[in-house]
C-alpha cells in the first residue's frame, strides 16, 4: 500500500481542482467496480457488488488537500493568495510551492528586521504572506500565472526510519489508497465507494454524494490529528502513531453512532487489530454531513493518527494505515448484522 500512498500523496488536488487525483483512481478501479459515475461536483462514486446483497453501504475518503489560491497579482510581481482549507501560516513561510501549470513559488514574508517588536511577538498572518515566483513585475507575472490559479505545497514523499512516512495530502489521500485496496478484494456485500470532492471547504461534496447515495450505513476513512510529542500529556495528544486505527466518539461536526463504536471495538477486541479512540472532541471530517443526510445515515469514521496534519510534512506510521485496512475490511461484513 505504501507505494499507492505514495503515487496518490504527489498528486496536486486542492478543493475544487481534483481532477487529476481523480482520473488516476478511475484508471485503478475502472476494472473491479461494477459501475462508476462522476456527480455534478466532481465526486466519483462507485458500486461494487459483493456475493450479497444487503443493507446500502457507503464507504468514503476525500480527494482534496488543503492548499492556497492567487487572489492578486501585485506590482512587483508577487502574488497574494487565501488558503484553501485550514493551515496555520507558520508551517507556509518560506515553503516551496507549485502555482497554476507547475510554476515554482516560494512563500515569503516580510524581512523579520523589518517587523515592530510587537508583530515579531505575534503569530503571522495569512494575508501578509505572499508567493515569489520570480517575475520582474506584475506584466511578467501575469504571463504565467491567473486569479484563481490553485497554489500546492512541494513535498516529497519520504519514509522516516522503518515504519513511518512524511509527505502532503496523506489527509486524505490515506483514505484513497485505503478504498481503492478494498475495492480489489472480494466482497461479501454489496457496497458503494465514494471519493469526494471540497472537504476541506466545508462538507461540500459529501454533502452531495451522500444524498444520491442515501445509503443506511457509513464509514468515513481520514487521517486525524495526533498530537502525541513531548510536551503534550494526557488527553491532548488526542491518538498516538503505533497505536493503531483511531475511531472517535464526537467530534465538531458528528456525534457517531453508539452501535457502529461498539462494533469497532468489538472487531478489534475480537481480532486483534490495534484500535484506539480520539481524546479530545476535536476536528471534523465528512461524517458531519453524511450523517444527517435525507432521513439520516448511521455512521462511523475511522482514521489514520497523522502528526502535523495540514502541512507539507505530515507524518503517519504504516502500520496504523494496515490496522485501518482490517478493521474496515471485517466492519463492511459486520455492520449488515445490526
Amino acid at each position: 500500500m505504501k507505494e499507492l500512498l505514495r503515487e496518490l500523496c504527489l498528486i496536486n488536488g486542492v478543493s475544487g481542482d481534483e481532477n487529476a487525483v481523480r482520473e488516476v483512481i478511475i484508471n485503478k478501479i475502472k476494472d473491479v467496480c461494477d459501475d462508476y459515475q462522476i456527480d455534478n461536483l466532481g465526486s466519483l462514486i462507485c458500486f461494487k457488488k459483493g456475493r450479497k446483497s444487503g443493507k446500502k453501504l457507503m464507504i468514503c475518503a476525500h480527494m482534496d488537500e488543503v492548499g492556497f489560491i492567487v487572489k492578486y497579482i501585485n506590482s512587483d510581481g508577487t502574488l497574494s493568495f487565501g488558503e484553501v482549507g485550514g493551515i496555520d501560516p507558520a508551517v507556509v513561510i518560506g515553503r516551496q510551492v507549485k502555482v497554476g501549470k507547475n510554476i515554482n513559488g516560494i512563500v515569503g514574508s516580510t524581512a523579520v528586521h523589518n517587523l515592530s517588536k510587537e508583530q515579531r511577538e505575534k503569530s503571522p498572518r495569512m494575508d501578509c504572506l505572499y508567493i515569489d515566483i520570480g517575475a520582474e513585475n506584475k506584466a511578467d507575472a501575469e504571463k504565467y500565472v491567473s486569479l484563481g490559479d490553485c497554489a500546492y505545497f512541494e513535498s516529497e514523499f519520504v519514509e522516516l526510519g522503518e515504519r513511518r512516512i512524511k509527505s502532503k495530502a496523506i489527509d486524505d489521500r490515506a483514505g484513497c489508497a485505503l478504498m481503492i485496496k478494498l475495492m480489489h478484494e472480494e466482497l461479501e456485500y454489496d457496497t458503494y465507494f465514494v471519493f469526494n470532492v471540497q472537504e476541506e471547504i466545508g462538507l461540500r461534496g459529501s454533502t452531495a454524494s451522500a444524498f444520491t447515495v442515501n445509503p443506511d450505513f457509513a464509514i468515513v476513512l481520514e487521517a486525524t490529528t495526533a498530537s502525541d510529542i513531548e510536551g503534550v500529556s494526557g488527553a491532548k495528544k488526542v491518538c498516538r502513531l503505533g497505536k493503531g486505527a483511531v475511531v472517535g466518539f464526537m467530534d465538531r461536526s458528528t456525534m457517531y453512532d453508539k452501535g457502529l463504536y461498539k462494533l469497532a471495538f468489538d472487531i478489534s477486541e475480537e481480532n486483534n487489530i490495534p484500535c484506539q479512540t480520539k481524546t479530545m472532541v476535536a476536528g471534523g471530517n465528512d461524517s458531519g454531513a453524511i450523517h444527517i443526510s435525507r432521513g439520516g445515515v448511521r455512521t462511523i469514521a475511522v482514521s489514520v493518527p497523522c502528526r502535523y496534519l495540514h502541512s507539507p510534512s505530515s507524518v503517519i506510521e504504516m502500520n496504523d494505515l494496515e490496522s485501518c485496512y482490517k478493521l474496515v475490511r471485517i466492519m463492511a461484513e459486520r455492520i449488515h448484522e445490526l
